[in-house]
């Protein structure tokens, strides 16, 4: 290849230092460009997580809730670890059936202080199951409703003088204890867990059980048990 005339122009200085500055630029656009990508998806990202927040807050409240079984007073219609969904609004448009399984928060409360943020953070666990619930909120059978007047006789339970059919009660443990006759206070429910052996329900007044339970201590219907996998399933 022949050599480039003596007499030709070298590139000049200039011209040099116009391509690396416009490389710089290029990088810079690229930088700036990557930056505000990054602001953009950590926007989308909180705008996603808010929402996300919001709307379990709203279901949550309003619809439906998630509940752990941290004990056997239920079973063997509920086990200890299962996680169930609770309607909130079963009984804004209906109402509390004998049969029906309930959930209520504790009629005789004690306070548990907590933090503004680890309450906020305890709530919304307890509301997706994955935080187990303060001592706070029950879950049993509804036997008899206000105005009703139950008995157990070598537990065999009768409402108004007829014997309730009961194929939920765990029958591997019987309870053979009597209790009543007594009548059900207006406004107020008669509950007992599945596991009659094993439950302080509305059958020991506080606090070795619950009493009577207030219809507007009430928090919904438990309808579906939602984990583990092996027991998912409607409830009856």
């Amino acid at each position: 290849m022949a050599d480039a005339p003596s007499g030709a122009p070298e590139p000049s200085r200039e011209a040099v230092e116009t391509v690396d500055a416009a490389t710089v630029d290029d990088e810079r656009t690229e930088a700036e460009g990557s930056t505000e990508a990054g602001w953009r998806f950590l926007r989308e990202f909180g705008l996603l997580t808010l929402s996300a927040l919001v709307i379990a807050i709203l279901i949550k409240t309003f619809f439906v809730q998630a509940f752990y079984i941290p004990s056997g007073s239920m079973e063997p219609t509920l086990m200890p670890g299962d996680r169930i969904l609770v309607n909130r609004l079963a009984y804004r448009f209906g109402h509390i059936e004998r049969g029906d399984i309930i959930v209520f928060a504790d009629p005789t409360p004690t306070t548990e202080h907590r933090g503004l943020l680890d309450g906020i953070v305890h709530w919304l666990g307890e509301g997706i199951g994955v935080v187990r619930p303060a001592n706070d909120d029950f879950i049993k059978r509804v036997i008899a409703l206000p105005g009703e007047t139950w008995e157990i006789k070598d537990g065999v339970v009768y409402v108004n003088g007829r014997k309730l059919d009961e194929p939920y009660v765990n029958h591997a443990e019987p309870d053979t204890r009597s209790f009543g006759p007594e009548t059900v206070p207006d406004g107020m429910l008669f509950v007992m867990g599945d596991n009659r052996l094993h439950s302080g329900d509305s059958r020991f007044p506080p606090p070795g059980g619950l009493g009577y339970i207030p219809i507007d201590k009430v928090i919904g219907q438990a309808f579906v048990i939602i984990y583990p996998p092996s027991r998912m399933g409607w409830l009856h």
